[in-house]
């Protein structure tokens, strides 16, 4: 049968490469659960009232190939200036053996959170690293494995401050002045929040400042000036107020640690550890702490513990602090880090060694030393003595010195009074200072750069040099060359699972493909040389992508503006919950402080409510897991004019869209409050329904769910909130650049306007390849797959919440507390026991204790998805066997799990065979685990963080 042109031209949909099951599987699987079509499926699981009419108008799907062409011309548009800004941004250098290897790797980027330690010890392993590199360098006891950015990390260090703080009275925050601006306005955001006062100053006014509870400095000023804090952190101590300091990375190769010279806390951010400024992110924060202050430390700390056979293992440490168990008590919302580029920095590390780094430390430093001796040779003047790689220079007309370098290509940091800014860094060359001295002076002058470096001497003071060897650890001083590199690389990678070799059907996380062609133009050098703070005439096409992107989500959300700020579901969260404290404020009606949240909430939203200063208070749900409207009301009623919003999930926790969703919107407009709807469960909304058709206010996008950003092991993330028009004004803005019509005048709650805005292309090129129609069919087949497992697995594992006609939404909720009261075998022992059949585990007991839930997502085939479902059955028959008594309780396949290749070659006493072990019902696509199970006991209660042998801390 001969086709049209117009059937052919549509050979090659994305959306074809993105949806996993065929027609034909859809077919099947819609025959074996009983629908009809999608469409009926979707009629019998969503409420009527809250299905959209037709799906967002957010255009025709685009192929790879045009999509492509079309963000490369809008990456064109942007200028690629040589930058000199700094203000915690630099140019830098990635190894192409780290970029190939990793960050265009999917075996790194589309792994999970390593909740899973089993299958995670690599992306552990490279944490651990990283950990280890930032107590080197910061020279205090115990770190994270990163933060959001800079500035985030500096309003949790305050938090942890007062956490910390001994002044139970004290309630002012003091802040250095020179520490960078876009920090301070982070710090003020959280400050007002917390109910806390920030003062700021010259360093030495904290010690004349009553009420301080805490102090910020910055070990390297944000114009340059290197300080010697020494005495005054001495004082701080004696006082007992915390210490704070902010620190340059790079600086600390050269620099002496400041844990060393008293400080309490030190953090900064590792971006110019080989991640591109991207416009602003994402970048690892590194946070350091004193061993007494560990338990209120915010984020992931990974740390050392033993398996089942006691041999060494990884695992993430101290987790009960977080928010999934303390909930409103947590000592941080943090839900997702930024694992992804804190394992490229602590590589870069890895890779260039302790003498690479002071190579390449001081190259920068001796380059700006050489400049600075110029430019005071040719009588200009420089504001600070000593310095690393900043310089702030005097200038006259600074106007004419800022259009100078403007017409060569070049970009100085011009928000100083009567200076120009300039911080070198690694990409940095001859050429490059010779440049900036011809834009600076104005004249023919030439700077003799190899006659100043005859010359020139030792700027830095050397009590303020590291005087003590960093990085002597084997694994900082053996991968060099780039053979070594990219072994040590592909072995962690294969201790771990990724999407890449298996499904992940964890709920709550959305793990759907990353596409090739979304994850390309994150390494286009278009978008990632550009600095957050160049002119924004030169970032024309990240304002086009932008504003192309927020309006395609402000149509598929149905709210009315987009922040694209929050680098973080979490963030997100937190900013959303102030844009509506701000907004109550706005109508003197600031008294509005209770949250309210279902008990079956996300472990983030209490968390995040607590950190914007509200009042949490719990609604109860039905058997049937669904929000109890009598209670609703009830509490609603007794807030009455405290009533501030209530945080809801929709589809719910639980896997069910909730019936009585407008309802829940109404009751709580109806006494004065917000609607906040948490958009971690969009993959099972979009096309299909949105948040502001509901009813609701203002919605957070895991851009990393949803929106196919990669999770990264962990991170990096980006949590947008829609809102609507009423809340637009108080969505977060930014002190360091201003756009009208872009951003507000609000307080920031990230260092960087748009957040981390190079991955930003990932949900663009998403969007626009699936088009309307193919964006409602994800959400569609993902409901269809979640239907799919809870049917064939119902009898085997009984789904625990259910909607209408027995359907769920996107995922399910399996209940194993029946079989563990029957068996003794938990929900623990099939987690681990999947890692025998190649799969990574299900979300284990949230929201409920004693489940597992499982969210198949719309990218797995019918193949992928019976593979899975013949796993867990097989399993099933395991259990059964245990229950019959032909496996001890004590000894048996999945109490044993997982297996790894070793046990295979030693001795065997159990009672199933190696065989069944290892090849359990002849799976295939084998995976070998590196660790078994892991001892979480012996790892609580012997704390160790840092890549020191074990047998030197035992």
């Amino acid at each position: 049968m001969t086709q049209t042109l117009s059937q052919l031209e549509h050979h090659d949909a994305f959306i074809k490469r993105h949806i996993g099951p065929s027609a034909q599987q859809q077919a099947h699987m819609l025959s074996a659960i009983g629908a009809g079509t999608l469409d009926a499926l979707i009629g019998q699981i969503v409420p009527a009232d809250i299905q959209l009419p037709a799906p967002p108008a957010v255009g025709d799907a685009a192929t790879e190939s045009q999509a492509l062409a079309e963000l490369k011309a809008m990456a064109g548009l942007n200028q690629r200036f040589k930058t000199y800004i700094g203000m915690g941004y630099s140019a830098v250098v990635t190894p192409p053996v780290i970029l190939r290897n990793m960050l265009e790797n999917p075996g790194w980027y589309t792994a999970y959170t390593p909740y899973q330690p089993e299958v995670a010890q690599g992306r552990l392993e490279a944490l651990l690293n990283f950990q280890q590199l930032t107590l080197d360098l910061t020279g205090l006891d115990i770190a994270s494995a990163s933060l959001l950015d800079e500035a985030t990390a500096a309003a949790e260090a305050m938090a942890l401050a007062k956490r910390a703080s001994k002044l139970k009275q004290a309630n002012v925050f003091f802040v250095a002045e020179d520490v960078h601006p876009q920090t301070l306005d982070v710090v003020r955001t959280r400050a007002g929040t917390f109910g806390f006062d920030v003062a700021t100053g010259p360093a030495a006014q904290a010690l004349e400042h009553p009420g301080v509870f805490g102090v910020l400095v910055q070990q390297v000023g944000t114009t340059g000036e290197l300080h010697d804090y020494r005495a005054l952190l001495a004082e701080l101590k004696n006082r007992k107020i915390i210490s704070c300091v902010a620190a340059d990375m790079m600086a600390l190769v050269l620099l002496a640690a400041p844990g060393a010279q008293g400080a309490d806390v030190v953090f900064g951010s590792s971006q110019r550890f080989g991640v591109p400024m991207g416009y602003g992110g994402p970048h690892a924060a590194f946070f350091a702490a004193r061993d007494d202050v560990k338990r209120s430390m915010p984020g992931r700390i990974i740390g050392v513990s033993r398996d089942a056979a006691g041999s060494i293992a990884l695992r993430m440490a101290m987790q009960t602090r977080e928010q999934h168990i303390r909930r409103e008590k947590a000592n941080s919302n943090i839900c997702t880090s930024q694992v992804l580029l804190a394992n490229i920095a602590g590589l870069y590390a890895v890779y260039h060694g302790p003498e690479g780094l002071k190579r390449i430390a001081a190259r920068i430093h001796r380059l700006t030393a050489i400049l600075a001796s110029g430019l005071t040779a040719a009588g200009m003047t420089l504001r600070h003595a000593q310095w690393f790689d900043t310089l702030a220079v005097e200038v006259a007309d600074k106007d004419a010195v800022i259009h100078r370098a403007l017409a060569r290509g070049i970009n100085l940091r011009a928000d100083l009074d009567g200076a120009v800014g300039i911080t070198l860094d690694e990409t940095t060359g001859r050429d490059d200072i010779a440049a900036l001295f011809g834009v600076l002076t104005g004249g023919d002058a030439v700077l003799d750069i190899d006659g100043i470096d005859r010359a020139v001497k030792e700027t830095i003071p050397a009590d303020l040099l590291r005087a003590t060897p960093i990085l002597t650890h084997p694994v900082f001083n053996r991968y060099h060359s780039e053979t070594e590199m990219m072994r040590y690389m592909h072995q962690l990678e294969r201790k771990d699972l990724a999407l890449n070799q298996s499904m992940i059907p964890l709920g709550s996380c959305t793990m759907k493909l990353n596409a090739a062609a979304e994850m390309i133009p994150i390494t286009w050098p278009e978008f990632a040389e550009l600095h957050p703070f160049c002119p924004v005439g030169q970032a024309t096409g990240y304002q086009q992508m932008i504003a192309q992107l927020s309006r395609w989500l402000v149509q598929l959300t149905g709210y009315d503006a987009l922040c694209m700020q929050p680098n973080s579901g979490a963030q997100g969260e937190y900013a959303g919950m102030l844009a509506i404290r701000r907004y109550h404020e706005s109508r003197n009606e600031g008294g509005r402080h209770i949250c309210l949240i279902p008990s079956s909430a996300h472990g983030t939203n209490p968390a995040s409510a607590q950190m914007a200063g509200m009042s949490v208070t719990v609604v109860a749900c039905d058997k049937n897991g669904n929000i109890d409207l009598h209670d609703l009301r009830e509490k609603a009623g007794q807030a009455g004019e405290q009533l501030a919003c209530i945080m809801v999930t929709y589809p719910s926790t639980h896997g069910v869209y909730e019936e009585t969703i407008r309802e829940v919107c109404q009751i709580v407009h109806q006494f004065g409050g917000q609607v906040y709807l948490d958009g971690a469960n969009m993959n099972a909304q979009v096309g299909i329904t949105s948040p502001g058709f509901i009813g609701a206010d203002v919605s957070h996008l895991n851009l990393h769910k949803t929106f196919c950003i990669p999770h990264g092991g962990g991170g990096p993330g980006m949590g947008p909130i829609g809102v609507k028009a009423h809340l637009a004004p108080f969505v977060p803005g930014h002190s360091v650049l201003r756009i009208d019509g872009v951003l507000t005048r609000q307080g920031a709650v990230a260092a960087a306007p748009f957040g981390s805005a190079s991955i930003l292309p990932i949900s663009w090129m998403y969007i626009r390849m699936m088009g309307a129609q193919g964006l409602k069919q994800a959400s569609q087949v993902a409901i269809l797959n979640a239907n799919y497992i809870a049917s064939r697995l119902q009898s085997a594992f009984p789904v625990l919440y259910t909607g209408r006609d027995g359907r769920v939404a996107h995922e399910c909720i399996l209940d194993i507390r029946p079989l563990k009261e029957a068996t003794g075998i938990s929900e623990m022992d099939i987690a681990k026991r999947l890692i025998d059949y190649g799969f990574h585990a299900p979300t284990m007991s949230f929201p409920v204790a004693g489940t597992l839930m499982v969210e198949p997502t719309e990218s797995e085939s019918q193949v992928e998805l019976d593979r899975f479902i013949d796993a867990m059955l097989a399993i099933r028959g395991e259990i059964d066997r245990v229950a019959g008594g032909e496996w001890p309780l004590a000894d048996n396949p999945l109490v044993n799990a997982p297996h790894i290749e070793r046990e295979l070659t030693g001795e065997w006493s159990h009672p199933y065979s190696r065989e069944t072990a290892a090849f359990p019902a002849g799976f295939g696509n084998k995976y070998w685990p590196s660790v078994k199970r892991l001892d979480d006991v012996y790892g609580d209660r012997n704390l160790f963080c840092s890549c020191v042998p074990i047998e030197d801390y035992e």
